[in-house]
């Protein structure tokens, strides 16, 4: 397994100026990593997209630091005005921005749920969302680049309904970005789903909760409630009760040996929290 970090990870510093996206290239590199991913919405906006790609793919070879992965946002159902070829076209440009960057993989998610309720659950819009995958991940086929779900956002975050979805997309060239931390989010438990999805895993987000039982009093500040009510903080790698060795020995058996990357959003001061994690992860991965 090699090691990687989201730059979202780092979002306490770029937000007060300490880091950009640009100079955390080089942070990344220092911190011992192997790679670092890249979030859309971190690019400079005074920036053309693919001019400030181009930059940091630069910054990258400079340094000698691979680009493992670009996430981007999406809506099937609801983005671009509910025209899903539009936002089909629109993923077909962050694909080509994917390209610039040199990952070989880009992952973008596929709603947040169904607009004003009606007499519809996940099976009624599989199909349209697996329409949408399909024909973006098509096009990155075409670009050498493998495109994922993850699960993200609620209404497409049960390792059920992600697997169905891939199931129904049937592609070689789509996966699943598998973040282990992330199916607390549906009160999905992560052994038991990242033992459903490790087969589909294209790439890995390595990401630590704290999780209270919403049977007891609310936290405070930094908690956010899950789908069924439940208390959950970011933190540390290692610090909170996702079992990421077990995880990783899950992943290993099911013969995952790409990128694994730190996803943190606690409220420890950033650097120091993805240094401990990255601490910890190495440790883990060589004890599976």
């Amino acid at each position: 397994m090699k090691f990687s970090v989201s730059v979202y990870s780092f979002m306490q510093y770029i937000q007060d100026g300490r880091l950009t996206p640009l100079t955390c290239i080089e942070k990344v590199k220092e911190m011992g990593f192997d790679a670092i991913e890249f979030v859309d919405f971190v690019f400079q906006k005074d920036e053309n997209p693919k001019e400030y790609a181009a930059k940091l793919r630069e910054e990258a070879d400079r340094v000698g630091l691979a680009i493992s992965n670009f996430a981007v946002g999406a809506d099937f159902l609801s983005g671009s005005g509910g025209d899903l070829e539009a936002e089909v076209e629109k993923l077909k440009e962050k694909v080509d921005i994917a390209a610039i960057l040199g990952c070989p993989t880009m992952r973008h998610d596929v709603t947040g749920g169904i607009p004003d309720r009606t007499y519809q659950g996940y099976d009624n819009v599989l199909k349209r969302l697996a329409a949408g995958c399909r024909a973006v991940t098509e096009y990155g086929a075409g670009k050498g680049i493998k495109t994922m779900t993850e699960n993200h956002g609620y209404f497409s975050q049960d390792s059920l309904r992600v697997e169905k979805l891939i199931n129904t997309v049937e592609s070689d060239n789509f996966g699943q970005l598998v973040d282990m931390g992330n199916f607390l989010c549906a009160d999905d438990d992560p052994v038991t789903a990242v033992g459903r999805c490790a087969p589909y895993a294209f790439y890995v987000h390595a990401k630590d909760f704290i999780v209270k039982s919403g049977q007891g009093p609310d936290p405070g500040a930094g908690f956010f409630l899950s789908r069924g009510g439940n208390f959950l903080r970011g933190t540390i790698v290692g610090h909170g009760d996702v079992p990421v060795q077990q995880c990783l020995r899950i992943l290993k058996r099911a013969g995952y040996d790409g990128y694994v990357a730190i996803e943190f959003e606690g409220m420890e001061d950033c650097v120091q929290g993805v240094a401990i994690g990255l601490e910890n992860l190495k440790k883990y991965a060589a004890q599976v």
